[in-house]
């Protein structure tokens, strides 16, 4: 289980791939990370990560998934 109190404002979450995927705005709720809309590959819309995903936390957010991997997420939650 990872420890959400190290994740802090404007860190940059990486994918297992080392592709910067956004920058953390905020926990929401004990499950998601919200990204910031500015690090949005289209800068309009919030993005999530499941808390689920990720590997480890140092000065970043470190994830489970692949930066293809992510962006397909972020396609689907679009759809729902």
């Amino acid at each position: 289980m990872t420890d959400t109190s190290q994740i802090k404002e404007h860190m940059d979450v990486i994918s297992s791939d080392k592709k910067t995927v956004g920058k953390v705005d905020h926990l929401e709720g004990s499950d998601k990370i919200k990204l910031t809309k500015q690090s949005s590959p289209d800068g309009a819309h919030h993005h999530f990560i499941p808390v689920a995903w990720i590997d480890h936390v140092d000065q970043h957010v470190h994830l489970t998934k692949s930066g293809a991997e992510v962006t397909a997420h972020w396609q689907h939650e679009g759809r729902k």
